[in-house]
């Protein structure tokens, strides 16, 4: 087969062009029905029920994924095989469950059938389907309706846009009950506690900072010089200034304060160090998230970050160029 990179392209844009379409047409189609089902996982999950997600086909790893990102959030949820729940895995079912029954014809004979079966077993029946007036959808006590013009496949008939408005409004159900539920990046972490994800989740800024001999400090009342003198030793960008009496931060001088002061005149060096420091500057906590201290470099631009205590001494030091190495950015 002869493949042209020129036809290729051309290809792939359409197809990525046609599952936009469908993102953008099912966004415009939510309203009460969605808000209603939303409202629904929120009563079951405070009830301490689950999520039961199916599907066949295509369907069957949208749903797996999908429950897969609500359990990620704390949301209990689990995938029931469509066809073995008619071999007995019908158990794993509870009254006070909610079932997410996934098609996008919402004539899928598998998932038809499960509707009474599901409902003897008490449990609450979402349509999560891209026709309206299924089967499914007339079965269901809600709907969650994705909205798909046509598929991006040139036969009409494998799966593309249909999986991939189905999957994109999953994650939208779950990111919408993550935030009404106030989940914090610590909650997050209890989730994810292994891999990659979990080392940069659980890392800690006490964790990540330069102490001791790298850290340097001083009073406010030395001068540009002896404070210049610290920060060549220390082998930093910037240093943590602090009132000579309690040892709270009152200010940073960092590499850019030093050059700014010295066009001040030759006397520069002689001067007390108060003169040119930055007051207030950003800072952190030593228990904050290593996240934390990202999102405050991205949000401020800066390159030194003063790590302080609960009392507002300065304890540590965060250089930005750090951050890459411990795989947080």
């Amino acid at each position: 087969m002869a493949l042209h990179p020129k036809n290729a392209l051309a290809r792939a844009r359409a197809c990525i062009r046609i599952e936009t379409a469908a993102l953008v047409e099912t966004a415009k189609g939510l309203g009460p029905e969605f808000v209603a089902t939303a409202r629904a996982v929120d009563t079951v999950s405070a009830a301490g029920g689950k999520l039961i997600f199916t599907g066949v086909g295509k369907s069957a790893p949208i749903a797996q994924k999908i429950a897969a990102t609500f359990n990620s959030t704390g949301v209990a949820s689990c995938f029931l095989d469509a066809t073995q729940a008619l071999h007995g895995d019908l158990g794993l079912c509870a009254d006070g469950d909610l079932a997410f029954l996934l098609s996008n014809s919402g004539q899928s004979d598998e998932i038809v059938r499960l509707v009474p079966m599901l409902k003897r077993f008490g449990l609450k029946v979402v349509a999560f389907t891209g026709t309206a007036d299924s089967d499914l959808a007339r079965t269901a006590d809600y709907r969650l309706l994705f909205r798909v013009p046509r598929e991006a496949c040139p036969l009409e008939l494998a799966p593309t846009a249909s999986t991939t408005a189905a999957l994109a409004l999953g994650d939208a159900l779950a990111m919408v009950l993550l935030e009404a539920r106030g989940l914090t990046r610590d909650d997050f972490a209890k989730y994810h506690p292994a891999g990659n994800l979990g080392r940069v989740l659980l890392l800690r800024v006490r964790d990540i900072m330069r102490t001791a001999d790298r850290l340097p400090v001083a009073p406010d009342t030395v001068s540009t010089q002896d404070a210049i003198l610290a920060m060549t030793k220390a082998k930093s960008g910037s240093i943590a200034l602090v009132a000579k009496k309690s040892g709270r931060l009152t200010g940073i001088l960092t590499d850019g304060d030093f050059r700014r002061s010295a066009l001040t005149g030759p006397d520069f060096l002689q001067k007390p160090v108060a003169t040119f420091m930055t007051r207030s500057p950003k800072t952190i906590r030593d228990d904050a998230l290593g996240v934390d201290a990202l999102r405050l470099f991205e949000a401020h631009k800066i390159d030194d970050l003063i790590v302080i205590n609960a009392q507002g001494r300065p304890v540590g030091l965060i250089d930005g160029q750090d951050l890459p190495k411990l795989k947080i950015v």
